[in-house]
């Protein structure tokens, strides 16, 4: 699973904007690590309810973090700005809790989001899931699969294995109610031995990262790395390469995707792009407009003259970028060079 890199927030300003365990992290920042007995008189779930706010609270100005003790202590005030993180929060829930507790707390909370066990599961990858439960008893799957969406369930089942999908799918049909001490069982282990690892191994793939950077090199400078990189280690290389999404990559959208990012690209950048673009991409995009619109592409292709090799790069590297945001927003498809069945998002 991919980890993305957020960009910094800018200071809240409006303490109405925070909830009410965001604003009582506040206040357990502002006291600092001096005062961790208030901690000791919270409870499990208050515990977890803070820290997950704590730890994604960002920067909050000094004026904020003012009003917010002055709502909860007549008097206190003149405090600076502080800064909720990971770091911040571990240190000081380490002062209060046994240290694999601590740890098992912020796996769960840097894990995928959600207040329930259940819900952290719907934004795990059906792939990704179903690799993990394919090694669990048919009856635990089925359970599982019967306290998710719907939607999702289906994803996992076809990633399964298909004998194991259908015993299973057999499994839920005959499955009586599910005594509550199963079900935490179940939870506790999901917390344990799945979600854990997988805050632990969510890390970016450093190929993918790689894959990333390749696609915005000019063709010059890729093509300088991606050799240099085969004499030293090929196997790498082979697997950026299939990673790499790249303009002529776009010959496998299918024509409602096409047509989706024609939408949205400018036509100046079109017009470059496809200056630099192999005879049978560009008809793909010729065949996908109407046959007004393709003449005039192809007028104002021929008025440019020639262009410099950098632009028709830069212009096709931005509608390779286009076309991943319309992926991202699930907009349209996009097949990798590594193989037909592969996404990106």
């Amino acid at each position: 699973m991919a980890t993305l890199i957020a960009r910094k927030k800018p200071a809240v300003e409006d303490p109405n904007k925070l909830t009410g365990p965001e604003k009582a992290a506040v206040i357990l920042l502002a006291l600092g690590e001096d005062h961790t007995q208030i901690w000791s008189q919270l409870d499990d779930e208050e515990i977890k309810e803070i820290s997950q706010a704590m730890s994604s609270l960002g920067t909050i100005s000094a004026t904020a973090v003012e009003q917010i003790l002055l709502e909860f202590v007549s008097g206190m005030s003149g405090t600076g700005a502080i800064m909720g993180s990971f770091e911040g929060t571990q240190r000081l829930l380490s002062a209060i809790m046994p240290h694999d507790k601590v740890e098992g707390l912020m796996e769960e909370i840097r894990g995928p989001a959600g207040r329930t066990m259940w819900d952290k599961l719907a934004n795990v990858n059906e792939a990704v899931l179903a690799n993990y439960l394919k090694n669990e008893y048919p009856q635990t799957v089925a359970v599982v699969l019967s306290k998710i969406k719907a939607e999702h369930a289906a994803r996992v089942l076809s990633a399964l294995p298909e004998d194991f999908a259908l015993e299973c799918v057999q499994r839920m049909l005959r499955m009586e109610p599910v005594q509550r001490e199963i079900l935490d069982k179940i939870e506790q282990t999901l917390r344990t031995e799945f979600m854990s690892n997988l805050a632990r191994t969510s890390k970016r793939d450093s190929h993918e990262m790689m894959a990333d950077i390749f696609n915005n090199f000019d063709r010059q400078t890729e093509g300088r790395f991606v050799a240099a990189l085969e004499e030293r280690n090929r196997e790498a290389a082979e697997r950026i390469r299939a990673l790499m999404f790249v303009f002529e990559d776009l010959n496998k959208l299918d024509p409602g995707g096409v047509q989706t990012l024609l939408r949205a690209v400018e036509k100046t950048q079109l017009g470059l792009a496809l200056k630099g673009a192999s005879d049978g991409l560009r008809e793909m995009f010729f065949s996908n407009m109407s046959e007004r619109a393709a003449k005039i592409m192809r007028e104002d292709m021929d008025s440019m003259g020639p262009v410099r090799l950098k632009d028709v790069d830069q212009a096709q590297m931005t509608m390779v970028q286009v076309a991943k945001d319309l992926a991202a927003k699930g907009e349209i498809m996009l097949a990798g060079s590594g193989g037909d069945d592969e996404l990106i998002y």
